[in-house]
């Protein structure tokens, strides 16, 4: 069986009997298909615990389920300029209720929305007010001050 998936109560049921009537782990494993060492997992479990049932595990369970969190992941691929709100509201439709500061922290955790920086200048608005005036003010005059050069571009012929 694979890993991941938990085995059935009526599964390891049999593995206690088959226990209590003197098998060993080798011989239990042989019979049901299984690793010895899930079979050595099961019955210290039911030695110590003096059950086989799936007990709860600790912690929180999540809010947002893998599906949901799919969902989220595909609504703001579509558009990245959603809100939390909006989001909430397309999850409501398919029955999940989740606070909008729940989907925020998923998608800080998922970096999914992460800020992408806006692409401005690197001036400051008074150098860029001063370099503006300036541009205005050479357009408009005919001569130079004596401080200010101006470069032509010459044009120049590649030969191939």
């Amino acid at each position: 069986m694979p890993r991941s998936n938990e085995l059935p109560e009526e599964f390891k049921e049999k593995i206690i009997l088959y226990h209590k009537t003197g098998k060993g782990y080798k011989s239990i494993s042989k019979i049901m298909g299984l690793h010895k060492s899930t079979i050595r997992s099961i019955i210290c479990k039911w030695k110590m615990l003096g059950t086989v049932m799936n007990l709860p595990r600790s912690g929180r369970p999540p809010k947002i389920s893998p599906q949901a969190q799919r969902k989220i992941i595909q609504e703001v691929a579509k558009n990245p300029e959603i809100t939390s709100k909006e989001l909430q509201a397309i999850l409501a439709l398919s029955k999940v209720k989740v606070h909008q500061s729940t989907i925020r922290k998923r998608l800080e955790i998922i970096r999914h929305r992460e800020r992408i920086p806006r692409q401005k200048s690197l001036q400051i608005k008074k150098e860029k007010n001063a370099h503006l005036l300036l541009e205005k003010k050479l357009q408009e005059a005919d001569v130079f001050d004596e401080n200010l050069v101006k470069t032509e571009v010459a044009e120049v012929e590649v030969f191939v």
